[in-house]
């Protein structure tokens, strides 16, 4: 496994929430990064829960995750180890209320 490759493993084993993003849970600097985190705090989900990695800050992370993931688009969305997709497929889940039943949020 190369070092990116270990690195981006170790955040998403480590950390329950995590999200490959451009920009941060505060500040995102896309559209869909900040369509992912509105999502979540939709859910219920406080931003500082949130570990949000900036790919723009990590050009490694950023390629690597896409290879990570066989995924080839961002953000990205981990909970508890298990990639989840994209913005896209967050909504979609969200919609349905799938995606609070799996944070535990579910009303």
């Amino acid at each position: 496994m190369s070092d990116t490759n270990q690195r981006i493993d170790d955040l998403v084993k480590n950390n329950d929430i995590v999200l490959f993003m451009k920009g941060t849970a505060s500040f995102p600097q896309c559209g869909f990064s900040g369509r992912a985190v509105q999502v979540l705090k939709a859910c219920g989900v406080d931003p500082k829960a949130i570990t949000a990695i900036n790919v723009l800050e990590d050009a490694e992370i950023r390629e690597g995750i896409k290879g990570y993931s066989n995924w080839p688009t961002l953000p990205q969305f981990y909970l508890k180890g298990e990639f989840i997709g994209g913005s896209d497929i967050m909504l979609e889940m969200y919609e349905k209320g799938e995606l609070q039943q799996m944070l535990g949020t579910a009303a």
